[in-house]
């Protein structure tokens, strides 16, 4: 007799539908996995022959043959103990049949408790498209996977559990979605940071239409103080983009029963010891990187230079593409990478060359050297370079009456209001936009023609820089709610390209 149970699959962060067939015939007994299974699933014969015996089941002395179809794609993780063992039960009469439109994930224990397994969500969305009406899950999975629609999510704790639920003794209730706003993060204010209302004035703008950032400026200035906060200015996720970072941090085990959705866009900061590997994504089974980790949110990079240059480089790519491509020799993986890069630096190696007091004690060249570790093609890929000064110290005395994050934060709302209903996205911003798209909504007057032919020639800018001083003048004029962008906004978006990090000041 042959039994089949509906299970799922991970490849990247898309989940596909794996058949477990399961076959008892005479002979020696022998317990055999096959189709293509990695090291955790050959390892799944033990916990499901522990986890039969331990609960007074019958464990059949036959051999036992297991397919995982399509059995040409690699299978990893402890996704399939639960179908297995499901499989083995109907084979010996214990369990009468299970349904044809349900699926079944899950790791066991060795006595019997269902674990949590990592991508539920992706899985729960492979599961409806595939046309699947149910989804049997760990109980610590079934808060995130039961935000995705059309598809009944049954949380399951121990095996008697859903053994009671299929014979009908004890049916299992469907688990609904939790509230979003049980998950909402408090993220530190803006209302906190004293004077740089420069500074301020260019990370709304970059919030507003997602552009990449460079913060310079001496130690202690705030640099990396204001980009904490960054995310509490960011635009608020739409359902889609709450879904996207949530599969790419499930399949990355990032998720729990406690945290099952990403509500907050993410804020990555990893440190400057990172591998290129960390950094892009990676490992025999590749794995999301802190660049898709860092999907719809922000990616900071803090002392900027002191990052290897392999792992600056792979940033080159996803910046533009907006996914990144993992090639193993197992295959490849394509995973998603739209992010909002920021970056902080010193301007050399002790941190106050040209300060006003002369503390440097830097010579030309150590600071030449320090500088010549950033890339002119990385550096031509962000959008706004920002010259943070050190605090007076009036400024640090002076009484708190900065605006707070949820002012701000409105007017960037309102900005990217404008930008969904140009380009008819959720998710799209000025820094995304197509070409098409972009020239249509960057058209300049004579005045402005004129400005940025004159700041063309003398800057030395390529195209690359052109094309973002349009994005972010298109972004100015859309946080002062213009439909057109004017000599004013082109002015601002130009002076935040005439600071170069690599200029001696």
């Amino acid at each position: 007799m042959v039994c089949t149970v509906h299970s799922m699959g991970l490849e990247g962060i898309r989940g596909y539908e794996v058949s477990v067939e399961c076959f008892l015939s005479s002979g020696l007994p022998a317990f055999e996995v096959v189709g293509l299974p990695g090291a955790a699933v050959k390892e799944s014969r033990e916990r499901v022959r522990a986890a039969i015996k331990n609960n007074d089941l019958r464990f059949p002395v036959s051999r036992i043959s297991v397919n995982l179809a399509p059995a040409d794609t690699k299978k990893a993780g402890t996704v399939y103990d639960l179908p297995v063992m499901l499989g083995i039960l109907v084979c010996t009469g214990v369990v009468d049949g299970v349904p044809e439109d349900a699926a079944f994930i899950g790791e066991l224990s060795l006595s019997g408790e269902v674990r949590p397994v990592s991508g539920a969500l992706p899985m729960a969305l492979a599961a409806q498209r595939a046309g699947l009406k149910r989804l049997f899950v760990p109980a610590a999975n079934a808060g995130e996977a039961a935000f995705a629609d059309g598809i009944e999510i049954f949380p399951v704790g121990h095996v008697t559990e859903l053994l009671k639920h299929l014979s009908g003794e004890e049916l299992i209730s469907p688990a609904a979605a939790p509230e979003l706003s049980e998950f909402a993060v408090p993220l530190p204010d803006f209302a906190e940071v004293k004077g740089q209302e420069n500074v301020k004035r260019a990370l709304e703008v970059a919030a507003a239409g997602g552009h990449n950032i460079l913060l310079s400026g001496p130690p202690g200035a705030g640099k990396s103080m204001m980009a904490k906060r960054l995310p509490s200015i960011l635009p608020e996720m739409s359902r889609e983009e709450m879904i996207e970072c949530t599969e790419i941090h499930s399949v990355a085990g990032l998720t729990d029963s406690k945290a099952p959705i990403i509500t907050a866009r993410p804020f990555r900061a990893p440190h400057h010891t990172v591998s290129a590997a960390a950094m892009a994504g990676g490992s025999a089974s590749p794995r999301p990187g802190e660049i898709s980790l860092a999907h719809n949110g922000v990616l900071f990079l803090d002392e900027l230079p002191e990052f290897p240059a392999a792992a600056l480089e792979v940033l080159r790519q996803p910046i533009e593409d907006g996914e990144v491509t993992i090639s193993r020799v197992t295959g490849s993986v394509t995973y998603p990478s739209r992010f909002m890069l920021v970056c902080a630096m010193n301007p050399c190696k002790c941190g106050w060359y040209g300060h006003p007091s002369g503390r440097c004690t830097c010579t030309e060249q150590s600071v030449k050297k320090y500088l010549s570790r950033l890339s002119g093609p990385l550096l031509d890929r962000i959008d706004m370079f920002i010259d943070v000064p050190a605090l007076e110290f009036d400024e640090l005395r002076a009484p708190a009456a900065a605006e707070t994050s949820a002012d701000v934060r409105a007017r960037v709302n309102a900005a990217r209001e404008l930008q969904r209903a140009r380009y008819g996205s959720g998710s799209a911003s000025n820094a995304h936009a197509e070409p098409k798209e972009l020239e249509k909504c960057c058209r300049l007057d004579v005045a402005c023609e004129k400005l940025m032919k004159r700041a063309y020639d003398s800057l030395g800018l390529t195209a690359r820089s052109y094309d973002k001083i349009l994005r972010v003048a298109r972004t100015i004029a859309d946080l002062a709610g213009s439909g057109e962008i004017v000599p004013k906004h082109l002015a601002e978006a130009i002076q935040y390209r005439t600071f170069d990090v690599r200029e001696e000041r």
